[in-house]
């Protein structure tokens, strides 16, 4: 057996090595790459995806797996590897079914839609990008036809994000969470609002970027295996245990987006940091799910980054970066990164209407994958849903429809991981709450170690070893569950707005 072991790890470092390529042409694609470079990176892209693709299906994979799944049952079914053997044989099954010309066009037709977003983004023009959107709709839907068995098309772009979860699962999660998060809302609304607008003035570029580096810094980003880069639509990608970049947006007048989206960031990176060594290089290297990956950015970003003991840390330093804060109070600060309005812009949004927002995203890519919605209807009906949800119309496309740049990947199935990622963020916080009595005291010092060890120990050593739900309840005891989130809103914005 340890022969045959052997061989599927050789096999899938290839496999994993080929991916990290082509996730390295991904990254200079977005940092680096001309405009006019789309169509010669999307045929990289899409060679990169057909190597992939052939080793995955390859007849010696199957062959290797068949022999493999009778010894592997032999073992102790939570140890590397038999997982290894388990989640190979899950994602050979699965690419198996998918021919792979069309792995090779879903890359060109993405490389190219992405750079199509950009531009259309930039001019505010929605054509520019939507006949690029239609392809990888269709694209997505014949994905979806080649797993029949699926209780609803859209089961099969949701287990590429979040392996295991059904859209019914979703579905009843968020029916769970809205209305809560909806009277929460409302009781807030009936409150004196917070003046933020001490955040809405200029504040100098480079001194965005180096207070964010000194804050990610002091969370435990190893520079030497880490680097930072601007890019229109923050990311982390990781090559490797030894090299996971991040990157940011500045804003000149205002301060939250650089602030909250390097901390977020950051919090990716450290999961991807983290993964046991022996697991490198055979598949077990990435993350148990995009949630359980938010779950990380939204601690860093949320629990962490806009909590009161953070500030008491961290304001005095702003200040010196920032004179034009000195006349407000740490209080009113405090008050102002976490004022409640529903906004236009997801990544800006506060944490009492963020998940409002993927609730709109998932209902339309549903219909988009049912075939009940056209894109050509798409900015229409962003409008109307973010109306029904948020109260609010956006005056153009480049503030609705062409603000996030996941559909342009391709990535339809992706955004209810961004609402799960919150919940667990939550559910993990109460546990290590438990395990780390002196918490709050200790981010009050500056000291983030124990609570960066702790995730070291529960998640992200684990790799994608075992799926979301199991990994949840393996550490909080309970699988993903709507209820510490509520509290810890419920909680804080009491605070806050005098509830």
């Amino acid at each position: 057996m340890e022969q045959k072991l052997t061989q599927l790890k050789t096999m899938l470092a290839d496999i994993v090595d080929l991916g990290r390529i082509g996730g390295l042409l991904g990254w200079d694609q977005q940092v680096n790459m001309p405009p006019e470079g789309a169509e010669d990176r999307g045929h990289q892209q899409a060679l990169i995806g057909r190597l992939v693709h052939e080793r995955q299906t390859s007849p010696e994979m199957g062959k290797l797996l068949e022999e493999l799944k009778p010894l592997a049952a032999t073992l102790d079914p939570d140890s590397d590897d038999a997982r290894l053997v388990k989640n190979t044989a899950k994602g050979y099954d699965k690419a198996l079914r998918i021919p792979t010309h069309l792995i090779e066009e879903f890359a060109r037709v993405t490389t190219v839609a992405n750079m199509a977003w950009v531009e259309a983004r930039q001019k505010n023009d929605f054509s520019l990008f939507s006949p690029h959107l239609e392809k990888i709709v269709a694209l997505n839907q014949q994905f979806a036809s080649f797993f029949p068995e699926m209780d609803h098309p859209y089961d099969a772009l949701l287990d590429g994000f979040e392996s295991g979860m059904k859209t019914a699962d979703v579905k009843t999660i968020f029916d769970t969470l809205r209305p809560q998060q909806v009277a929460l809302i409302q009781a807030i609304r009936s409150r004196p609002q917070v003046d933020d607008s001490f955040l809405h003035q200029p504040f100098d570029e480079q001194k965005q970027w180096d207070f964010g580096v000194e804050v990610i810094t002091r969370f435990g980003f190893d520079w030497k295996r880490g680097r930072q880069d601007k890019a229109p639509h923050p990311f982390t990608i990781g090559f490797g245990l030894k090299d996971v970049r991040i990157t940011t947006r500045i804003a000149p007048d205002f301060l939250n987006s650089m602030l909250f989206g390097t901390m977020h960031e950051c919090g990716h990176a450290l999961y991807d940091l983290g993964h046991a060594p022996e697991l490198d290089r055979t598949g077990l290297d990435g993350a148990s799910s995009f949630g359980i990956h938010e779950s990380q950015s939204r601690t860093w970003e949320n629990l962490v980054g806009r909590s009161l003991p953070f500030w008491q840390f961290f304001y005095p330093r702003l200040q010196q970066y920032f004179p034009q804060l000195a006349s407000v109070s740490l209080d009113n600060f405090y008050k102002g990164i976490n004022k409640v309005q529903p906004s236009l812009i997801r990544v800006e949004a506060d944490e009492a209407t963020y998940n409002l927002h993927i609730m709109l995203r998932l209902e339309i890519e549903i219909a988009l994958i049912e075939g009940k919605l056209s894109v050509k209807d798409l900015p229409d009906y962003w409008n109307t849903k973010m109306q029904e949800y948020l109260g609010l119309t956006p005056p153009n496309n480049a503030l609705g429809v062409l603000q996030d740049v996941h559909w342009s990947y391709g990535n339809i199935g992706y955004f209810s991981t961004y609402a799960l990622g919150n919940l667990i963020s939550a559910q993990l916080w109460e546990k290590a709450s438990q395990d780390i009595p002196d918490l709050s005291e200790q981010i009050r010092r500056g000291e983030f170690g124990a609570l960066l060890a702790w995730h070291r120990e529960k998640i992200h050593r684990h790799g994608s070893k075992f799926e979301p739900q199991e990994l949840v309840l393996m550490v909080t005891g309970s699988k993903i569950d709507p209820a510490p989130y509520m509290t810890y809103l419920k909680q804080k914005y009491s605070e806050i707005y005098g509830l």
